[in-house]
């Protein structure tokens, strides 16, 4: 069985710093794409940042240079994180790997 649980989220200030991680289970970790959407309310859901098996990644423009992808195939998980963290970027942060496999989201919110 499948399985990607996302943790980190809360709440932060602007300026502030979250790391959100992934957990997967039930897929060969070392050879997926890694991905980060996230979904605002009233939005499109948006990909953020990608990882590939060797470690290349690509951002979304709004985030770049403010967020950093990356992932530990010993511990099977994915991370992002995130810093200078603007009112926009409060969403529901999702997991996701090609299968269309996807994590329960785990909130952000920016917010003084």
């Amino acid at each position: 069985q499948v399985q990607l649980v996302e943790s980190g989220g809360g709440l932060v200030q602007p300026g502030g710093s979250l790391r959100l991680s992934c957990t997967a289970s039930g897929i060969v970790f070392s050879l997926s794409i890694m991905n980060w959407y996230r979904q605002a309310p009233g939005k499109q859901r948006e990909l953020v940042a990608t990882i590939t098996s060797i470690g290349s990644t690509n951002y979304a423009d709004s985030v770049k240079d403010r967020f950093t992808i990356s992932r530990d195939n010993a511990k099977k998980m994915v991370y992002l994180q995130m810093d200078n963290l603007k009112s926009d970027d409060t969403a529901v942060y999702y997991c996701n790997s090609p299968g269309d496999y996807w994590g329960q989201g785990t909130q952000v919110t920016v917010s003084s």
